[in-house]
């Protein structure tokens, strides 16, 4: 677990928050939003603050008044926020506007079938990644997981991958974004994987999770790259360790997983 989020990392994404078209107000906003993660349905202002490091006024005026435009909604019983349906609204509009996921869906549950794993195609969402799509391949080992769910960036295949294919200078900046996140103790593992997922993507065009988010879970992960180069997606592979082995990622599973990769950037012409 990393450590409570401030108000900068949740909102700078490695942006420069002092451009003068940066509008404060509206990043604060959107990192209240952000705290609603899969399982707490419900935070008040005091939570949110705490998670987002604003001073608890600024959040106050945030949650009512993101709750006055149905982005949030407040529960009396609770006394608490929850996400309001405004913000399906959005989710639902972005996958309605976004081919790559529907392009991408049949042949990801192709490679699910073929490999008794789970495909999932995701997105850097500022420390996390945020699944876009996932198709399940073994009913009994199914991962509890769902389009829009957010898994580690610096542990998991799929944040791995999107890591290895930025350029060095936005590698090393994240790395010291995913560093103020973390437990000490825990960086110098997660900083010695995305090294060695690095040094793997660049050998082998992907890299791999082999038990780092979770013991049970083996899994390799490729970035997808659009033609002009301006944003990132991400496809992995993952399975029980029992069927998964590193050489069977290795030398079946990941180039597989480029060569989907490879089928979603033509039918999508790298635009995406």
């Amino acid at each position: 677990m990393g450590n409570p989020r401030r108000a900068s990392d949740t909102f700078s994404r490695g942006i420069d928050t002092a451009h003068p078209q940066f509008v404060s107000a509206v990043a604060r906003a959107f990192s209240v939003l952000r705290c609603f993660e899969h399982g707490e349905p419900y935070l008040g202002n005091q939570d949110i603050a705490r998670r987002t490091g604003l001073p608890k006024a600024t959040v106050s005026r945030l949650t009512f008044t993101l709750a006055a435009l149905g982005y949030l909604s407040y529960s009396a019983e609770h006394e608490k926020y929850a996400l309001g349906t405004a913000v399906l609204s959005l989710g639902h509009a972005f996958m309605k506007n976004n081919d790559v996921v529907s392009l991408a869906r049949p042949l990801m549950r192709e490679l699910a079938a073929q490999t008794q794993a789970a495909v999932m195609l995701g997105a850097a969402d500022g420390l996390r990644m945020v699944l876009l799509e996932i198709c399940q391949g073994d009913a009994t080992f199914a991962l509890q997981l769902q389009p829009g769910a957010r898994v580690p960036h610096g542990s998991t295949a799929l944040g791995r991958a999107d890591l290895a294919a930025r350029p060095q200078a936005v590698f090393d900046s994240r790395l010291a974004e995913l560093q103020r996140d973390c437990e000490p103790a825990a960086w110098p593992r997660i900083h010695a994987g995305l090294l060695r997922a690095r040094a793997d993507y660049e050998n082998y065009g992907f890299c791999f999770s082999l038990g780092d988010w979770n013991p049970d879970v083996f899994a390799v992960g490729v970035a997808m790259v659009s033609a002009d180069r301006s944003r990132v997606l991400a496809f992995n592979c993952s399975g029980r360790v029992g069927l998964m082995t590193r050489e069977k990622l290795l030398h079946e599973i990941g180039p597989k997983l480029v060569a989907l990769r490879n089928s979603v950037f033509t039918l999508t012409q790298g635009r995406f």
